[in-house]
């Protein structure tokens, strides 16, 4: 899940089968009941029929927090990370950080950084469409240290410069669940 119109979709879906859910968050839910093995089968067709899916494999569920703590904090957060990402992504999901890389390089095909840079080159674009910051805020914001740093990332990533991509008519952009998959 990586909206709020997912996280209501699955409430939905649960509130279908009869379910009282204690936290539906990005790529998270927990449920009151104990679910019985059929329970769970309903819940999973169900889930996969809104275009979800319900994962069970420990490994996928940490590289799904993975994925939603990067997203959560490059396109849902305006807080600015006073630490280095690997310190802050290791404290907010208990793990070492080089065992979560790995972990992650191994399953998705591609570093955390570069998720993390797809994902930031993302946001930016859609700062620049809004118009409402230059490229110097939007460096700041994204935690940039210059403006030559974001518009190199954004033109190797892009193809582009953030000035050509602003004056583009048909802005290219992807959907946050496309990014990095």
């Amino acid at each position: 899940m990586v909206s709020n119109r997912c996280k209501m979709a699955v409430k939905e879906e649960l509130k279908k089968l009869g379910l009282h859910f204690i936290v539906v968050d990005l790529g998270e839910v927990e449920i009151m009941e104990n679910l019985t093995s059929e329970m769970h089968d309903q819940v999973k067709v169900a889930l996969f029929n809104s275009g979800f899916e319900l994962i069970d494999d420990k490994r996928a569920v940490l590289i799904e927090r993975i994925k939603n703590v990067i997203i959560e904090m490059v396109h849902h957060t305006d807080e600015l990370i006073k630490t280095n990402f690997s310190v802050f992504l290791s404290e907010k999901l208990n793990h070492d950080y080089t065992y979560l890389a790995n972990l992650f390089s191994e399953v998705q095909g591609t570093t955390i950084e570069q998720f993390i840079i797809m994902h930031k080159i993302e946001r930016i674009k859609e700062l620049i469409i809004y118009g409402e910051e230059n490229i110097t805020e939007i460096a700041w914001r994204m935690n940039y240290s210059s403006v030559a740093h974001l518009s190199n990332q954004f033109k190797k990533v892009t193809g582009l410069s953030p000035s050509h991509f602003k004056q583009l008519k048909g802005k290219r952009r992807s959907p946050i669940e496309d990014i990095g998959n």
